[in-house]
């Protein structure tokens, strides 16, 4: 434990002749995430098309359907993160989610239109996501030193939003030149996913295997009072994030736009993320992961507040701003605060349950915002978030450890 010289308590000490130079893993891994999320997002863009008008799903049908599979994906990073750290098998169990999910697009291209087929490779695809995430996270972590953290996750995080912003439009091109064909758009996707576990099995290096402990119970990290402390900040305010898809659809009543336009308003967000995720990263490393964090989450408060006011356009474009700052802020800066805390043989596991914390506390975040929404009325549910955000940053900020270890200690 340490308490940082330039005053910061969770900003890890400089080591003289620490590397400035983002670690070759993580960029391997970047670049493994940027062909994935091509190849996810090109099928998350017409999915709905496909499901609702291709195959004849009512929108309460495919609401559900998303909404399990995404809330089995926060469960199943958990038996990720946990087969992961048996033996330091990051590299194996990523790559075993990496595969799933490409091989979930050739079940969508084989499945011809019939439902349960369909169904099925939909599951594959979450499940392929839930179980890479933590271990991804683990060797990116344990890629390099501690102290430039925020720096490889933002690195990553940009990399992989650059993927996120190509897919739709790979998939909208495809479309347009096969004339709506989606059997090419699966065609493609699943070739871009290939590609991605090609890149992680020969450019991604294996970790290193932890040392005499790595066969003790993989949740044993968690009894770490900070990092516990990290986990209950994380959750108490996810509980009090509303969800993306509320925010735009605020901005779209609010000015009347044609629905058509709801699919672009993630891109502006999105946009900003990408500019701002190094950034925001190397400032966290350099002043302080946890005021990022919390700084992160009151850029997500300023949306809130604007939305309270009349929407204009000015408004749509600092809500979009706001959210791109926040997900800058604390995406990449909370893995690099949480990971310092966890040993190396249970930094997957670890990481994984502070992800499904944080994810289900968002579920729970974004049911509660639309009941209100449905019994109290928009204004009123928004003011209702927007107080319990700032009661939420008041006390993430007791909460939260103020001093983080360079090395976590043998457990």
């Amino acid at each position: 434990m340490y308490l940082a010289a330039n005053g910061r308590p969770d900003a890890p000490p400089r080591t003289p002749g620490a590397r400035r130079r983002v670690p070759a893993a993580v960029l391997a891994l970047g670049a493994v995430s940027l062909v994935t999320d091509v190849s996810s997002e090109m099928v998350t863009a017409v999915l709905p098309l496909y499901l609702v008008l291709g195959l004849g799903l009512s929108p309460l049908q495919f609401g559900f359907l998303d909404g399990m599979f995404n809330g089995a994906t926060a469960l199943v990073r958990l038996l990720g993160g946990r087969l992961a750290d048996r033996g330091g098998r990051h590299k194996h169990v990523a790559g075993a989610g990496y595969l799933l999910s490409a091989l979930s697009r050739l079940g969508l291209l084989l499945a011809g239109g019939a439902t349960a087929p369909v169904a099925a490779a939909l599951a594959a695809d979450r499940l392929g996501k839930g179980i890479r995430t933590a271990p991804r996270d683990a060797m990116i972590s344990l890629s390099g030193p501690p102290e430039s953290l925020g720096r490889s996750f933002g690195v990553h995080r940009a990399m992989d939003t650059t993927g996120a912003l190509l897919g739709p439009l790979a998939a909208f091109a495809v479309l347009w030149a096969t004339a709506d064909a989606y059997d090419a758009v699966f065609a493609v996707s699943f070739c871009a996913g290939l590609l991605g576990v090609l890149l992680l099995v020969v450019y991604v290096p294996a970790t290193a295997r932890p040392a005499p402990r790595a066969n003790a119970p993989t949740y044993t990290a968690v009894r770490d009072p900070a990092f516990r402390r990290v986990l209950y900040a994380a959750a108490l305010l996810g509980a009090t994030t509303i969800g993306d898809s509320f925010l735009y659809l605020l901005l779209l009543r609010g000015l009347d736009l044609p629905p058509a336009l709801f699919t672009l308003l993630p891109l502006g967000a999105a946009a900003v993320y990408l500019l701002l995720a190094v950034p925001a990263g190397r400032i966290a490393d350099r002043t302080g992961r946890r005021p990022g964090f919390l700084l992160g989450h009151g850029a997500l408060l300023g949306a809130y507040v604007l939305l309270l006011a009349p929407v204009s356009w000015p408004t749509v474009a600092g809500v979009l701003v706001l959210l791109g700052i926040f997900y800058a802020a604390t995406d990449s800066v909370l893995m690099a605060l949480a990971a310092p805390l966890l040993p190396a043989h249970g930094r997957a596991g670890g990481l994984a349950v502070l992800q499904t914390g944080q994810a289900l506390a968002r579920l729970l975040g974004a049911a509660g915002f639309g009941a209100a929404w449905t019994y109290w009325g928009q204004r009123p549910a928004l003011w209702a978030a927007s107080l319990g955000l700032a009661g939420a940053l008041v006390a993430a900020r007791r909460i939260l450890p103020a001093r983080t270890p360079t090395t976590p200690e043998p457990s």
